[in-house]
């Protein structure tokens, strides 16, 4: 990567002497060799990258994507999903185990670790609870662990068994793991395929009830607190899993949750044209309900936002909404969404650069001379349009498609690498 200078960029960063000052920053050979309020170079093979009337982070960090490799890399490979990840502001990402097969022993672990080296993005694996995801018996975690898998989850597999739930969280906490549970009960959600409400009851289609949701986080809570272990609650979607959480925190259950972007602007009223990309999982929910997330996250209850990326084939959404695959593809559209559901810029960078990090436990980058660059530059300004030409990934499954987006990521810098949109 050339010397690289980004001048008259606002730095955020809490707690940074500069946060929210105007600065220039030189990246040379990967790492920040001077930040000030101006630098002069009269090196003319540097390359400039304007700031101006932009935001300057660390790079984002997405705890829930869907690659589809090792199996689905028809819908998406490492390659395709980290430069869909990189034109989103990401520098680093956790891939859900909802491949084939699942991400479920250290062969799988090593096969994502070893595919993903030397890219811009780097790529933690979230290893499964359960062998092949059947919810039946617990996988090898600690030989995952050692491996390089960050956390634990069946991914879109709910785990039905309390007791199997009961024995992850003993045994994640002996050796510091954290299980990522997605909370969905199986017997109430019964296979439906959007909200329930006035809109299901409108359509005609069976609804997943909020019910689904609370009553499984309410047994995760009891359980989290018996064992006394973390637990983080994958993509929440209703207001009462809000309240839970919440009450949970201010008893002092170890317990951390993140929410899906799109959860944040489309409502269930959105699928009353039945356009199948609005088909998700948890469903998107009712106006009240993205109210009480987005108060969430400005509160603190809701940690981390994700894009929850989930690629699909158009075979497979270009059918009838009872029977299409859930999922959208979101990653280079998280920044649109936040700022339009009305988050500060201040607030993007702690649910999505520094507040992941600290969920798995991981090292926080730093802006400062001498550290690694791990650098986003932005613009909550800037409109730019989704479609065929700035679409990175594989698939195209995005509500967003075709339409003007206002927000966009102008740079990212990480590995020693740059990308620009």
């Amino acid at each position: 990567m050339a010397t690289i200078l980004i001048n008259s960029a606002t730095l955020v960063s809490a707690g940074h002497p500069l946060h929210m000052s105007t600065v220039d920053v030189l990246v040379k050979n990967g790492k920040i060799e001077q930040l000030a309020k101006q630098i002069k170079s009269d090196d003319k093979k540097i390359q400039v990258i304007d700031g101006k009337g932009s935001f300057l982070s660390v790079g984002f960090f997405d705890l829930n994507v869907n690659f589809g490799e090792p199996g689905y890399e028809t819908k998406e490979d490492i390659q395709t999903g980290t430069a869909a990840a990189a034109a989103g502001g990401f520098t680093a990402v956790a891939v859900q185990p909802n491949t084939n097969p699942p991400i479920h022993s250290r062969s799988e672990v090593a096969l994502i670790v070893n595919s993903a080296k030397g890219n811009l993005v780097d790529v933690f694996p979230v290893g499964t609870v359960s062998k092949k995801r059947e919810g039946n018996e617990l996988a090898e975690l600690y030989d995952m662990k050692i491996t390089g898998a960050v956390a634990y989850s069946d991914g879109t597999h709910s785990i039905q068994q309390a007791g199997l739930m009961s024995r992850a969280l003993l045994y994640a906490k002996g050796f510091g793991g954290l299980i990522m549970a997605f909370p969905e009960d199986d017997s109430i959600a019964a296979d439906s395929k959007m909200n329930e409400g006035e809109v299901s009851t409108y359509l005609g289609m069976k609804g997943i009830p909020n019910l689904a949701e609370s009553v499984m986080i309410s047994r995760d809570l009891f359980l989290a607190e018996y064992n006394e272990a973390p637990i983080h609650f994958s993509t929440i979607s209703t207001e009462e899993a809000v309240d839970l959480i919440k009450k949970a925190k201010s008893k002092g259950i170890k317990v951390t949750c993140d929410v899906a972007a799109h959860n944040l602007v489309f409502t269930d009223e959105d699928v009353k044209g039945f356009d199948s990309h609005y088909k998700v999982s948890p469903p998107l929910r009712t106006k009240k309900d993205v109210k009480a997330l987005i108060k969430g996250l400005k509160d603190g209850v809701i940690d981390a936002v994700v894009s929850q990326h989930t690629p699909q084939e158009i075979e497979f959404k270009q059918v009838e909404f009872q029977i299409a695959k859930n999922g959208i593809i979101a990653s280079q559209t998280v920044l649109p969404l936040l700022l339009k559901a009305g988050l500060t810029v201040e607030q993007i960078v702690e649910k999505l650069s520094i507040n992941p990090r600290k969920i798995l436990g991981l090292e926080v980058p730093v802006i400062e001379e001498g550290a690694e660059a791990n650098l986003l530059l932005f613009s909550p300004t800037k409109k730019w349009i989704f479609d065929r030409d700035s679409n990175k990934s594989k698939s195209a499954n995005s509500p967003l498609f075709g339409q003007e987006l206002t927000g966009q990521v102008l740079a990212v810098i990480n590995n020693n690498k740059l990308h620009i949109n």
